[in-house]
């Protein structure tokens, strides 16, 4: 299982619901890399998607304490390991958690590989990601040149969990 998102210098993913800043390479990046595979995510972060709507071309789960199914595709799931499962009816797709902060934190002892945007400035955030950076369980094993987008310097970092 993998997981993907864009983290400011404090690991800060979000405020009020919504991504820090929009970098369109970004985007284009998470596109690439979710078109045609399973994303998990928790409810907040579906009614986050323009009309609330599920991905295109993906495999929506949703995981929610309370959210009824809308109709639109998504597949609602309570727990962790019902989500687990879900993801399992398609071994032939690649799995990506794609947020928010809570859900990253449940499903991050199942990911081995995360996909980070690390933006170069420090934002006003009320949701984080856990410091991978600082964790003796992951290490580095990819970083892009640095990219900008306007005022903005960024690079792709590609995290794996060592092997024990």
């Amino acid at each position: 299982m993998k997981c993907i998102l864009s983290a400011d210098q404090n690991w800060g993913i979000g405020k009020n619901n919504d991504l820090l800043v929009s970098i369109p390479s970004d985007m284009k990046q998470f596109r690439e890399k979710t078109q045609g595979n399973v994303v998990i995510m928790g409810r907040k972060t579906l009614e986050s998607f323009p009309n609330g709507l599920p991905l295109k071309n993906r495999v929506n789960i949703v995981l929610t304490k309370n959210g009824k199914d809308s109709g639109n595709g998504e597949i609602i799931v309570r727990s962790v390991e019902e989500a687990i499962e879900e993801a399992a009816k398609y071994p032939e797709k690649e799995v990506y958690v794609i947020g928010g902060g809570s859900v990253y934190e449940q499903f991050l002892p199942y990911v081995d590989t995360a996909y980070v945007t690390k933006i170069d400035k420090a934002f006003d955030a009320d949701t984080f990601f856990p410091n991978l950076d600082n964790d003796p369980e992951w290490e580095i094993a990819e970083e892009s040149e640095e990219q900008t987008c306007f005022d903005l310097i960024f690079t792709y970092v590609t995290y794996v969990r060592k092997k024990k």
